[in-house]
């Protein structure tokens, strides 16, 4: 069998074999263990070393709500942390207001899917999820929803968070996902500061603004017009969405709050 040749670079020069190691080590220990720690090598290729201190982390940008789809709390920890499942979020929030911390907020939870908003179709990279435990066919119990304005209020003082980039599983992935349903309270969590909200009277929208230019004005994926109707008026709409009447296109009133959501988006950015 070959031996491995290792190679290290110290100060520019290149030394092989245990020799180089050795030397390596002798000569620059303290360098190359600050290195390391500042600066973690995943290629495999040969490379310098030189750390820069002009760097700063990834932060998110939006918050992505969920409902767990589950009766118990252990249920939901067990599948978020399953390898065999692939799912997880960042943060859990039990029926009776705990907070369960699973991922790095710096780190890429697997939580939205396939997913895009206002152009952007990586939603996971930039994102934190938030799983609520419910079974998505039941109202939001009243700790878990103080639970979640207390943590939404933590993350956007450390990380910025517009506003207007908490949204809901089924708004990132309409037709594909529902969460966290109709049931959700967005108007609560709007006046607390989180999500976007608009009053009537609307005004009228000026001809020519079709649904589909509207819903994707605000950030939607229309290359299904229905999903995007659907998931908007869950989400601003939800009496109509818990008649069954998702299906519909927009109303008048409907296009209007839409067209105010957009202005408080655009004011806001």
């Amino acid at each position: 069998m070959a031996k491995r040749v290792i190679r290290w670079w110290v100060s520019g020069r290149k030394i092989s074999g245990r020799k180089g190691l050795a030397a390596a080590g002798l000569a620059a220990a303290g360098w190359l263990l600050t290195a390391c720690v500042q600066l973690p090598v995943h290629t495999t290729l040969p490379v310098y070393v030189r750390p820069s201190p002009n760097v700063g982390e990834r932060r998110p940008n939006y918050v992505i709500l969920h409902h767990t789809s589950n009766d118990t709390v252990e249920r939901a920890l067990a599948t978020l942390t399953d390898p065999a499942r692939g799912v997880s979020a960042h943060y859990l929030i039990a029926r009776d207001g705990r907070i369960f911390y699973l991922v790095d907020e710096l780190k890429r939870a697997w939580h939205a899917g396939d997913s895009y908003w206002g152009g952007n179709r990586d939603i996971n990279s930039s994102s934190i999820g938030i799983e609520l435990d419910n079974n998505g066919r039941e109202p939001f119990a009243e700790a878990q929803i103080l639970a979640l304005v207390a943590l939404l209020g933590d993350l956007k003082a450390r990380w910025a968070i517009p506003a207007a980039n908490v949204l809901g599983h089924g708004d990132v992935a309409p037709g594909r996902k529902v969460d966290p349903s109709a049931w959700f309270p967005w108007q609560r969590l709007a006046v607390a500061g989180f999500g976007l909200w608009c009053e009537p009277p609307f005004d009228p929208v000026p001809a020519g603004a079709d649904d589909a230019m509207l819903l994707s004005a605000l950030g939607y994926d229309v290359t299904v017009p229905w999903s995007a109707v659907a998931a908007f008026k869950r989400r601003w709409a939800a009496e109509d969405a818990v008649r069954g009447d998702s299906a519909q296109g927009l109303s008048e009133a409907q296009r209007g709050l839409l067209q105010c959501l957009i202005r408080k988006q655009q004011a806001e950015g």
